[in-house]
């Protein structure tokens, strides 16, 4: 359905990074690209968008050619208004002078009010139609943003981190949204994503890119599960507060939604801060299982 080779030099924090990747996607599909800031995601999606150029390469949707650098033959760059995506940006992207069926009906043509009518429905917005965006809660402006991506009846859905700023529980309610929605349009969908949890409870498959490049690719249990050594538990962790007690340190972490707190030799805590990310690792592993 979807097949891409994409080149671009990227100009990022480190330097400068040539992202090349090539990829497929099956039609209705759910696919995430994951991997570090800085890595290429976004302008993966702002390339298949239409809103940057690629330097080179192919962008082939169901057949239809939407980029081509000309190489082997005519060039071709279909402006975004020609791409059937829907684009879900991570700040929403919400017109601040138009209602909430303003905004929906704005991707939409004049005689489509009853398509809209069941997009807001369908996100659970029609109570909310006449409100402007700048009432609403993080969650229902969510909400608005897909509707909207929704509204054209898209091919292909590109997700940029939609649900990044929203908090634990909100966000698992709009992941279940986000999957029903995917199913009952029939989409495409190529989520941004850095949560793991999500990538499992969404995806089908996984890009995970480093440094512009695809460094593997496959189901979430593939990519990621396969990349543990066995009898440990590999953890990624926040650092919250550091604080030495006579001959050790101890580092208070956030993992997923819990606060913990382990001993950290002096080696181990140099030029380390607050606010970096870390890995953890133990050397055995025997898990207790208890039902919450």
């Amino acid at each position: 359905m979807l097949e891409l080779s994409l080149q671009k030099q990227l100009h990022s924090a480190t330097g400068e990074m040539l992202l090349d990747v090539q990829m497929r996607l099956e039609s209705n599909a759910f696919a995430t690209l994951f991997g570090p800031s800085g890595a290429g995601k976004t302008t993966i999606l702002r390339m298949l968008a239409g809103l940057i150029p690629p330097d080179h390469g192919r962008i082939v949707v169901d057949g239809v050619t939407w980029f081509d650098d000309g190489a082997t033959g005519k060039k071709i760059n279909l402006p975004p208004q020609q791409r059937s995506i829907g684009y879900v940006f991570q700040d929403y992207a919400l017109f601040p002078n138009l209602t909430v069926r303003g905004n929906v009906a704005y991707a939409t043509s004049k005689d489509q009010s009853a398509w809209v009518d069941r997009l807001l429905s369908m996100t659970g917005l029609s109570e909310l139609h006449d409100r402007l965006p700048q009432t609403l809660s993080g969650g229902q402006k969510q909400r608005v943003a897909l509707a909207r991506a929704l509204a054209r009846k898209p091919t292909l859905l590109l997700l940029d981190e939609p649900l990044s700023a929203l908090d634990g529980a909100l966000r698992l309610q709009l992941q279940d949204e986000l999957l029903r929605l995917h199913q009952e349009c029939g989409l495409t969908t190529l989520l941004v994503s850095h949560d793991v949890g999500e990538v499992f409870k969404l995806s089908q498959q996984v890009i995970q890119l480093e440094s512009g490049k695809v460094v593997r690719s496959g189901s979430p249990a593939a990519v990621f599960l396969q990349q543990r050594v066995q009898g440990k538990l590999n953890l990624r962790a926040q650092v919250l507060a550091i604080r030495r007690e006579e001959v050790i340190y101890v580092l208070s972490l956030l993992i997923g939604q819990d606060i913990v707190e382990i001993i950290a030799a002096e080696d181990e805590v140099v030029g380390l801060k607050v606010g970096d990310g870390i890995s953890i690792s133990t050397k055995a592993f025997s898990p207790l299982i208890f039902r919450e």
